[in-house]
């Protein structure tokens, strides 16, 4: 969960140059914003290492939520 992600987005959005595509923004955001990426990897660390042998983790990579977060909010805002 990234804190005041709408502000944020729209920052890296702002501050992109090129096209805004997600591949962009994910580079841009990682760029402007590598604490809440290091959150959004310990987050998702320490739930994987809580979980129970032979569960299955609900919870998506990091990588995976921060795209489909960026993919979502492109189409929401353009």
């Amino acid at each position: 969960m990234i804190i005041d992600q709408e502000e944020k987005f729209r920052a890296v959005f702002n501050s992109i140059k090129e096209k805004q595509t997600e591949q962009n923004m994910f580079n841009a955001f990682l760029k402007i914003y590598p604490l809440d990426w290091k959150q959004l990897k310990t987050n998702f660390s320490k739930f994987n290492r809580s979980k129970q042998f032979g569960k299955t983790i609900p919870l998506p990579r990091p990588e995976q939520s921060l795209r489909v977060a960026i993919r979502v909010w492109l189409k929401k805002n353009s």
